[in-house]
């Protein structure tokens, strides 16, 4: 057995002799995990998934996204943008909770999945945790639908002018049915022919453009699911936090029995010295 070796039952009795001190370690760091719990403001934290909004009707080669998934997981993290959120929502940007928001601003991408970004944001209420979610992507909606109006646009000139084509060839067509029904042009049957396969182009481009802006390809920015904020609060845990306490607790009082026994062995061996000296 080496001579520095401990064994489970000389701490046993290590800790018997200097028990007291050992409570007195583990009660202190247990009354500084109660003060810490009940000093410490909570936090509640919100959940919010995003769903980028597209334009269906973008020109063929462009994303139909109004930003590439990467492009808005900078901007949310940009500290302009933020600012510009907190605003918005009637908060200083140099606020404690302003600084709540940042330090507590998480972002999870998912592209596979829409894409979608998970945001989260913590407060010291339930109810500011959920506005200060909703106020983060009604930012972010409002500066998309400022990107998608140039497109959205476009597409509805080349709708309008699509539809007035649909019309002129149409009254061309009418007219020609006419003349061919009264047998006074023998080029009308061909040119009516022509027109009819004019109109039924024009009437495909204008029901895939329908199409593309309806609802299923042409949205905005906005929540895929409302914001879920816990019952809870998140911090501080009082299951964590007291386990956390527990184990401290244990190893501080372990350490000052420890700490107490060895010095009380200095002073013995001390005091035996000085007794050995003297008899000498």
């Amino acid at each position: 057995m080496q001579p520095d070796e401990i064994y489970l039952i000389d701490m046993w009795r290590l800790l018997r002799l200097e028990w007291r001190w050992f409570l007195a370690a583990f009660g202190l760091v247990l009354l500084a995990t109660l003060a810490f719990m009940f000093t410490t403001k909570p936090q509640w934290q919100a959940n919010a998934w995003i769903q980028i909004g597209q334009v269906g009707a973008a020109p063929s080669g462009q994303d139909l996204k109004a930003e590439p998934l990467q492009r808005v997981l900078e901007r949310l993290q940009l500290i302009p943008f933020q600012n510009q959120a907190l605003q918005s929502m009637g908060i200083a940007p140099n606020t404690p909770e302003a600084g709540l928001y940042r330090k507590s601003l998480k972002l999870e991408p998912l592209p596979y999945a829409g894409p979608l970004i998970k945001l989260s944001v913590r407060a010291h209420s339930p109810q500011r945790a959920r506005e200060l979610a909703e106020g983060t992507v009604a930012e972010l909606q409002a500066i998309h639908r400022g990107l998608e109006a140039a497109q959205l646009k476009l597409a509805h000139q080349r709708l309008d002018e699509i539809q007035n084509n649909l019309q002129s060839v149409t009254a061309e067509r009418d007219r020609l049915q006419q003349a061919v029904a009264q047998g006074k042009d023998n080029l009308a049957f061909a040119l009516m022919t022509s027109k009819n396969d004019q109109i039924r182009s024009l009437e495909q481009a204008r029901s895939d453009l329908l199409a593309r802006l309806d609802t299923t390809y042409t949205y905005d920015t906005s929540l895929m699911w409302p914001v879920y904020v816990p019952e809870h609060p998140v911090f501080p845990n009082p299951v964590l936090t007291g386990g956390m306490g527990v184990v401290l607790g244990l190893f501080f009082g372990v350490v000052a029995a420890v700490a107490r026994n060895a010095r009380r062995r200095r002073k013995t061996v001390s005091a035996k010295v000085r007794h050995l000296a003297a008899g000498a």
